[in-house]
């Protein structure tokens, strides 16, 4: 029976190949053949350009544990991944459930379209709007100093919560999307059925709502804290100075020093400490979902 349906699935997947075989060379064009040169130049002690000398060496890698900084920026990272996660959270799931279970028709089509509005602009474009409100005389500062009787300076710019409002407000969107998804999917005679058992709105979410609605949490997590513990236009344009992360070093080796091989080890552990995160909380992620 087993050998007779591997039989079945290889006679299923050869007219398939054509439709596969784009998709993935394009896969192994545009993200392995550059993520195999980045290894390649991790390991070099000096780019190969205009006949410098170069050889191979563990020394970039030994550089991360050799020097405090580097792990203190990390850590640094993470802990500003898992915040901005936290912060998506809160503000995208109710967000979410208003789209999916409580607005109906041109409404939800209306809110829908501010959603996923921010796909709509340039990444630097949201960043230097939100300089535009957070700075001291800026649209916040007058807007309420318009309002208010008395007079408040608020300068947000360079500083930690600017940094927060911006990735929230850049990665917003993915946890909404997400959940939104799995939220439509449930069935709403569920939720009748919780509340005809007596069963509280508070006690229909936490054992209905939100276990069902888990995969789409645990998507929209993994969409957003991954690239932000990376994250470097936010904290270098909203951070200034206290906006220095594990990222912005990275951009740094590559863009200002030209250090490719350090930028690229530092690059690979980043990646190596986001895989193992992933890997530690797979089974109890597993059982959530």
């Amino acid at each position: 029976m087993a050998d007779q349906l591997a039989i079945g699935s290889r006679r299923g997947l050869k007219p398939a190949l054509p439709l596969l075989l784009p998709a993935y060379l394009w896969l192994t064009v545009a993200i392995f053949l550059p993520l195999s040169a980045m290894v390649f130049f991790s390991f070099m002690t000096d780019l190969p350009l205009a006949g410098k000398e170069w050889g191979f060496t563990l020394g970039n890698y030994a550089a991360f544990f050799s020097q405090s900084l580097y792990s203190t920026l990390l850590l640094s990272s993470l802990r500003l991944g898992l915040e901005v996660t936290l912060w998506c959270v809160v503000i995208g799931y109710p967000a979410a459930y208003v789209l999916a279970k409580v607005l109906k028709g041109h409404s939800r089509e209306a809110i829908f379209l501010l959603v996923i509005l921010p796909f709509w602009s340039n990444g630097l474009v949201r960043i230097f709007s939100w300089a535009m409100v957070l700075r001291e005389g800026g649209i916040l500062d007058t807007a309420l100093n318009a309002v208010l009787p008395f007079k408040i300076n608020i300068d947000l710019m360079y500083s930690y919560p600017a940094v927060i409002i911006g990735l929230v407000h850049s990665y917003v969107p993915y946890m909404v999307l997400t959940c939104y998804l799995t939220l439509q999917a449930i069935d709403d005679s569920l939720i009748e059925a919780g509340r005809s058992l007596g069963a509280s709105r508070r006690q229909v979410l936490w054992r209905v709502i939100i276990p069902l609605s888990m995969p789409g949490l645990i998507a929209g997590a993994a969409l957003i804290f991954v690239p932000v513990v990376g994250s470097f236009m936010e904290p270098r344009i909203l951070g200034g100075r206290t906006g220095t992360f594990y990222g912005t070093v990275i951009e740094d080796q590559f863009v200002a020093v030209f250090n490719w091989p350090l930028g690229a080890a530092l690059s690979f552990i980043l990646l190596a400490v986001v895989l193992i995160i992933l890997a530690l909380a797979a089974p109890v992620l597993r059982r959530a979902g």
